[in-house]
């Protein structure tokens, strides 16, 4: 495994939501990291059918154009009573017709349109999880991946107005809250050298990174 080197790095990503989450967490070790956006780099087209090919993409774009290494995520949401659906193309299912953006309510929505129409109204048809994966990507190629999961349970109407994309409808494990309704530090529940792996398949994620790239024995 490759370590990082230096102390610059990209966060290859526009979206904001993220990019709060992950300067959050990277905050703690003293990186300097400015996103993609931040750089003027366009979005790459996501084309990969799982979360490696697409964090690759996005880390590997903006590490070759700005020749340091890049940290990209790519999330989603996979419930199990829509075989796996909405996966990779969680984001997608967020784009609004008249491609004036995003509109994460109707794509919740669509979830549990698509979840009653399958009959699965109660708790134990319902059950799914995030996924997280992370993308180290260096100018030559090099990558590296550390992945992250949290199972939950789908709920409606949606609760809570804080985090982003599906946050309100996803109640983990183990909580009566939905990542909506948790404040930040509920919903990363971990904090550098503490050696837990966290509450959010984000924050689970980048404890294995920073783990392994990060803490020094």
């Amino acid at each position: 495994m490759r370590r990082l080197d230096g102390r610059k790095l990209v966060v290859a990503t526009h979206n904001k939501g993220k990019l709060a989450e992950i300067s959050e967490l990277i905050a703690p070790y003293g990186l300097e990291a400015r996103s993609a956006g931040d750089y003027g780099l366009p979005e790459p087209p996501e084309t990969g059918t799982s979360f490696e090919e697409n964090a690759l993409t996005k880390a590997f774009a903006a590490a070759s154009a700005t020749g340091l290494p890049a940290l990209s995520d790519d999330s989603g949401l996979v419930v199990d009573a829509l075989d796996g659906q909405p996966g990779v193309y969680t984001a997608d299912w967020a784009e609004r017709p008249d491609g004036s953006g995003r509109d994460f309510l109707m794509a919740m929505q669509k979830v549990e349109t698509l979840l009653q129409d399958r009959g699965a109204t109660t708790p134990d048809r319902r059950t799914g999880r995030f996924v997280a994966v992370l993308c180290l990507a260096w100018p030559d190629g090099h990558a590296e991946y550390f992945r992250g999961e949290v199972e939950g349970t789908l709920v409606w109407p949606p609760r809570g107005d804080r985090g982003f994309g599906y946050d309100p409808v996803f109640k983990p494990d183990g909580y009566e809250q939905t990542f909506g309704e948790m404040t930040a530090g509920e919903k990363h529940a971990w904090e550098a050298g503490r050696g837990d792996l966290g509450l959010s398949h984000r924050a689970r994620a980048f404890a294995r990174f920073a783990t392994a790239m990060l803490e020094t024995a």
